[in-house]
């Protein structure tokens, strides 16, 4: 699995005009499935996501996790985070999972970190969204 982890101060995903997920302080994460993943793979990132120490603590270090700090995630299946532009132009999606099998995947993802105890938002898997956010630091990091 692949994603990409961001910072926010808040964050929504609207489909069709229609916020179908919508959070405060947390993390927004693109989350991409690729072919060879499983429900281990899922539930391993999710406990490493959750427990990432990028949130600043009383000396304004790093050194808070999104559980120490009580903010919630907005998780959106995004395919194209495996999209292989090695050759020509055009990006080669083979290595990203087919839909059904990676849709139960973003959902044991996002279940795990509902286990965690943390409140989640979703996009909509399969639909065109619009994702906004307001990057907070700005902190981005890719996990594979």
């Amino acid at each position: 699995m692949r994603a990409v982890v961001q910072r926010v101060r808040q964050a929504h995903v609207d489909v069709g005009g229609q916020t179908v997920g919508r959070i405060g302080p947390g993390l927004m994460v693109l989350l991409g499935v690729g072919r060879d993943d499983d429900e281990t793979a899922a539930k391993a990132l999710a406990k490493k996501i959750v427990a990432l120490r990028i949130f600043d603590d009383d000396d304004g270090r790093m050194n808070r996790s999104l559980l120490d700090v009580g903010g919630a995630m907005l998780v959106v299946s995004q395919f194209t985070l495996w999209g292989d532009t090695s050759s020509g132009r055009r990006p080669s999606w083979g290595r990203a999972a087919p839909g059904d099998r990676a849709e139960p995947l973003v959902r044991a993802f996002a279940e795990a970190v509902r286990g965690a105890g943390v409140e989640v938002a979703e996009g909509r898997f399969g639909a065109n969204m619009d994702v906004h956010l307001t990057n907070w630091g700005p902190v981005t990091l890719i996990l594979d």
